[in-house]
């Protein structure tokens, strides 16, 4: 299903349709569980699993998934997808032994799986590990502490306490990150647990009783001591790291000074378009909204002069230290 003007940010738009409306009926739903044509995506040990030659995530029908049965905890129902229903199996910390043995795959991380796969295949393997790590982290009831079990096709988890019966839904974080712009240059600060150099654009959780635009005002005050204004909604990207939606926006600063007031940031600084094409510093990873934030910003209307610019300044550095040692 595909919405919205924009093109959509990685891990969004899975192509497939959730067919709500049948997560009620259990009759429905044992059968699709073994029906031939049904296809489960797995995921172990809050890993994607895939398949160790393609680097693909691995499909697996009913009886293949029947061979990982001792380390399966249930399944979860997606949607419709290519016309067959597909769900996603907690596999829980099946090993890669294990999976190496039976199904030739093996787990890894989706922050760097998500680099490589194609759109499609990356919403598709986000929404598996959500719905996942939601379910894994609902196994006792939040009101009286009793244990629940899963409902609606796993939709649901539900107090299993008789004098309860809470009901707890896939949960969904809502934060916010934005490029603040002076105009030339962009804000961007980093975390001290990142990679060396690496720096992104301000992000945080919407707190209650807070809008999107008092969220985006808040954080940017609190992290760097920058006042903005003009905040204006950009884009969205679901973030299964663990449960985040991510809700984009443009501000332009309305204050240039920056002090860390809350101490989250190690730094942050204002960068220009040329301190980005000379990797001045190390950009978030392409699958984030930060990155499309960045570039978007950098492109100004131009798309592509970012990643021209980049490739550029790589290939003159290769000319640079060919040139060095030739």
């Amino acid at each position: 299903m595909k919405i919205g003007m924009k093109p959509a940010n990685a891990f969004a738009n899975a192509p497939l349709e959730r067919r709500g409306e049948l997560r009620k009926s259990r009759n429905d739903l044992s059968a699709l569980l073994t029906k031939p044509d049904t296809r489960f995506l797995l995921v172990a040990a809050e890993r994607n699993v895939i398949d160790a030659a393609s680097g693909k995530p691995i499909l697996v029908d009913p009886e293949e998934l029947a061979a990982l049965s001792d380390g399966l905890t249930h399944s979860i129902m997606l949607g419709e997808y290519q016309g067959s229903a597909l769900f996603v199996a907690d596999l829980d910390n099946a090993s890669d032994e294990l999976l190496a043995s039976t199904l030739g795959a093996r787990t890894e991380n989706l922050r760097t799986l998500g680099l490589r796969l194609s759109p499609e295949q990356a919403s598709l393997a986000a929404y598996a590990r959500a719905m996942v790590l939601w379910d894994r982290r609902h196994r006792y009831c939040g009101r009286c502490g009793g244990a629940t079990a899963s409902d609606e096709a796993g939709h649901v988890r539900r107090c299993i306490n008789a004098d309860c019966g809470n009901a707890m839904f896939p949960r969904v974080d809502p934060a916010i990150i934005v490029l603040v712009s002076d105009g030339e240059r962009a804000l961007l600060g980093r975390q001290a647990s990142w990679d060396p150099n690496r720096y992104s654009t301000l992000a945080g959780f919407v707190e209650p009783g807070e809008s999107l635009e008092e969220a985006v005002a808040r954080e940017v005050r609190e992290e760097s001591a920058i006042e903005v204004e003009m905040v204006d909604y950009h884009s969205s990207q679901p973030w299964p790291f663990p449960s985040s939606l991510m809700l984009g926006f443009v501000a332009r600063a309305r204050t240039t000074s920056i002090q860390l007031l809350d101490g989250e940031l190690e730094h942050a600084d204002w960068f220009s378009r040329n301190d980005i094409a000379s990797r001045r510093i190390h950009l978030p990873f392409p699958v984030s909204i930060s990155y499309r934030l960045i570039e978007d910003w950098y492109d100004g209307g131009e798309p592509g002069r970012m990643r021209a610019d980049l490739d550029h300044s790589d290939a003159q550095t290769l000319k640079h230290d060919r040139d060095q040692t030739g």
